[in-house]
């Protein structure tokens, strides 16, 4: 696409002329192991984002949620997601049989700060700790594993900047609601009081059906 008066950048000199290079106790935080701070932190968090690449770099970002806890940390260098029912894509999970590499943004719900984790993953369809990741009877079928070779804090200036969880500057009508979304693009054979029944209260009954 062209785009008159873009300049683009390309290498990394360019780069650094416009961003300078981090203070050392910022380039220098990563670490290769959990502190304890960082497994209270995976026992308070329910959501987390997984990015995924293939061995094109197609990439996909999934987002994973669950009750407290969602991670169980297996030892200092490994921990665990189980994998819920959902619309069955498998984008990342495809990825990964293709390219292990991952990385992890988990969130603690009014916290602007992120624990980040970059590491090697990989699908397992059992093992003891299944048994720990047993939400309303439902015990996952796919897990993934993850080897961790970096792990630090992220600060808050994203979250600041976006105010995302002050309720004061959401506005939920911004945008079509999903059952017409849906309708427009993806179920257009479906009447919009369907649809709209099917994502009614009773969706979240279905959340750890199979």
């Amino acid at each position: 696409m062209e785009i008159p008066g873009l300049v683009e950048i390309t290498t990394q000199e360019e780069l650094r002329e416009i961003v300078p290079p981090p203070l050392k106790r910022t380039a220098e935080k990563a670490r290769s192991a959990l502190h304890e701070l960082d497994r209270q932190w995976l026992a308070a968090s329910p959501f987390c984002l997984i990015a995924t690449s293939d061995a094109d770099g197609n990439c996909d970002v999934s987002p994973k949620g669950d009750p407290a806890g969602l991670a169980v940390v297996l030892d200092d260098r490994t921990i665990a997601l189980p994998e819920r029912p959902g619309n069955r894509r498998m984008d990342g999970f495809r990825n990964i049989l293709s390219n292990p590499h991952v990385g992890l943004i988990f969130v603690l719900p009014g916290r602007g700060d992120t624990l980040r984790i970059n590491g090697r993953a990989r699908l397992v369809k059992d093992a003891p700790f299944f048994d720990e990741m047993i939400v309303k009877g439902h015990r996952p079928q796919l897990a993934l594993l993850v080897e961790i070779d970096e792990i630090f804090h992220h600060c808050s200036k994203a979250f600041l900047r976006s105010s995302l969880w002050k309720p004061e500057t959401w506005n939920l009508d911004a945008v079509p609601s999903r059952p017409r979304i849906a309708k427009a693009l993806e179920r257009q054979e479906d009447d919009l009081a369907t649809l709209e029944e099917y994502y009614g209260p009773s969706y979240a009954n279905g959340l750890y059906a199979s």
